[in-house]
């Protein structure tokens, strides 16, 4: 069973217990965040429907903020003197994938009506 979520305009095909780290979030260490499912999969059935989607729930908490690695950017053009040095390190979160849901509920009416054929049949 898996799910492709979106997070920060990125695309994860994550799995229960799976680690990711995706650009900063504003969330403190252990808080809870919904993900956006794109897509749903199990080896059964496979959603991707808007209103199917809907019953998809997939959890995640953050376990902790870190930088990546420091990139080094050079800019040269070669004969004209021109050297340019920068670098940056991203700003990080690691978050851990809980649990991925598809709830099914049966429609509300479904079940009053059975229980009003039982209620008549006595």
């Amino acid at each position: 069973m898996y799910a492709v979520v979106k997070i920060g305009g990125k695309q994860y095909r994550v799995e229960k217990g799976d680690t990711l780290l995706v650009d900063r979030l504003q969330a403190d260490e252990g808080d809870k965040l919904p993900l956006e499912p794109l897509l749903y999969a199990d080896g059964k059935k496979a959603v991707f429907d808007g209103a199917d989607l809907q019953k998809v729930k997939v959890d995640a908490v953050v376990r902790g903020h870190e930088r990546g690695p420091k990139l080094q950017v050079l800019k040269f053009k070669p004969k004209k003197g021109y050297k340019r040095r920068t670098g940056h390190r991203s700003e990080l979160t690691r978050i851990e994938i809980g649990d991925i849901k598809l709830l099914s509920r049966r429609p509300a009416g479904a079940a009053g009506s059975k229980r009003k054929k039982e209620d008549d049949g006595s």
